[in-house]
């Protein structure tokens, strides 16, 4: 079997939610533990911090792996979706797991695969436990795929649990309010174990709270514990400063990801790490500095506001992986922070996405390139520019990303600035990211 072959079994063998949608996501964690049992239960062997949010678990995961790497530990990062690769999705020390270490794994996995008819996502996150515990990694950072209470990653007794930011995704799966997509992102909640949150509406943070006291939890109100600060925009690393609110001691750094966005998860990610040096983990300030900083060398992450060299022009170009409306909420209070003349607009989504709020906050006056990424679960670019059009969104059409990038690229002049987002899918299909 090539690793061409393999990758080709999970994605088209596996419902994948990523392309299908809802006929992938299970209700329960059924499939989850028979695949783990059949491994002799790897999540039980390992040491993990848990990472559950609708915006920034990724990031904050990455954070965090990067600064353990530092730190001299052996760091597993397991997240999702991928960009360009499977294989991105688990990485140890930031080396992605190799080919041919997929290829075994699917081979090895055929039987199982037969007998007990797992989602992607089932059969992905029972390799990665499988896959950290054989490495004998020190400690691994785990990314929630959806929601909590019911996600495959949510059988693992964590160090610390840390809840990012909540908005409204996924309501067919997680309820139709904030109040019910908490609850189930609360579902991570471990009995003694802390939680911390960077949560700024109080009435979610207070759903948190409760669910926190009910399991005995330690409960970190991670805007009590920390003020992040931005000295300076620089390119291509904000330079950034946090203080200690108990203390009062101050950290400057550079921050790899650079985002306003960012610092509502630097706020869980420095009350995590006090948490792990409480717990006996050696971790210095220069090791969070360097953790910081290199961030996405360590982790391999992309699409978080991140400048891509252009060249046809001197257009600045940004992607950004963010989807729904708190995600775009960011997106434009950042897009109007930088200068251009015209704003060239690479959109496209997913068919099963509720649209109108996010369609409602972009700009009016961008010129639209409508289109849609290569899975079954995109929405037509022509339905697409049509809904838009009704916001007044105005711009033209096109089959593919690459047709709608090359010509933003086209069109834009050397004080303009492309941007691409709407979709990770589409964003993944930039040849140059």
């Amino acid at each position: 079997m090539t690793y061409q072959e393999a990758e080709a079994f999970l994605f088209e063998q596996l419902p994948m939610f990523q392309r299908v949608g809802g006929p992938a996501y299970k209700k329960d964690l059924q499939n989850t533990i028979a695949l783990l049992k059949s491994l002799g239960n790897p999540h039980l062997k390992g040491k993990f911090i848990h990472v559950a949010g609708t915006n920034g678990k990724g990031s904050t995961a990455s954070f965090l792996a990067s600064i353990l790497k530092e730190s001299g530990y052996k760091t597993g990062l397991y997240t999702s979706p991928h960009l360009k690769s499977f294989t991105e999705r688990m990485r140890i020390n930031g080396e992605a797991i190799s080919q041919t270490e997929v290829i075994k794994y699917v081979e090895k996995f055929k039987p199982i695969i037969e007998e007990l008819r797992p989602s992607f996502f089932e059969l992905t996150t029972a390799m990665v436990f499988d896959y950290f515990a054989k490495e004998e990694v020190d400690i691994a950072v785990i990314e929630v795929g959806m929601g909590g209470r019911l996600d495959c990653t949510n059988v693992i007794q964590p160090e610390v649990s840390i809840i990012t930011q909540i908005g409204l995704d996924h309501q067919q799966f997680l309820g139709n309010t904030l109040e019910e997509i908490t609850k189930e992102k609360a579902g991570i909640i471990k009995e003694n174990t802390s939680i911390i949150s960077s949560l700024v509406e109080n009435e979610l943070m207070l759903i948190i709270k409760d669910i926190a006291n009910t399991k005995n939890a330690p409960f970190f109100d991670s805007n009590e514990k920390f003020k992040i600060s931005v000295k300076e925009e620089s390119i291509p690393n904000w330079k950034m400063t946090a203080e200690n609110l108990n203390s009062s001691e101050i950290l400057d750094f550079e921050s790899g990801l650079s985002a306003s966005y960012q610092i509502q998860n630097l706020k869980s990610v420095f009350t995590a790490l006090q948490i792990l040096k409480e717990k006996g983990y050696s971790i210095t300030n220069n090791h969070i500095k360097d953790g910081l900083k290199k961030v996405i060398d360590n982790s391999g992450i992309k699409g978080r506001w991140q400048r891509i060299p252009n060249e046809k022009s001197q257009a600045k170009i940004i992607a950004d992986t963010g989807h729904n409306i708190a995600a775009f909420e960011h997106i434009v209070k950042m897009l109007e922070n930088e200068s251009f003349e015209q704003l060239h607009f690479v959109f496209a989504t997913v068919n099963d996405k509720k649209l109108e709020g996010v369609l409602e906050l972009l700009p009016k006056n961008a010129q639209y390139y409508f289109t849609q990424a290569n899975i079954p679960r995109a929405l037509d670019a022509n339905e697409l520019k049509d809904i838009a059009d009704q916001y007044g969104l105005k711009g033209d059409s096109f089959p593919t990303v690459a047709q709608a990038f090359k010509m933003a690229q086209k069109n834009a002049s050397d004080k303009d600035l492309i941007f691409i987002g709407g979709s990770t899918f589409a964003v993944a299909e930039i040849p140059s990211l």
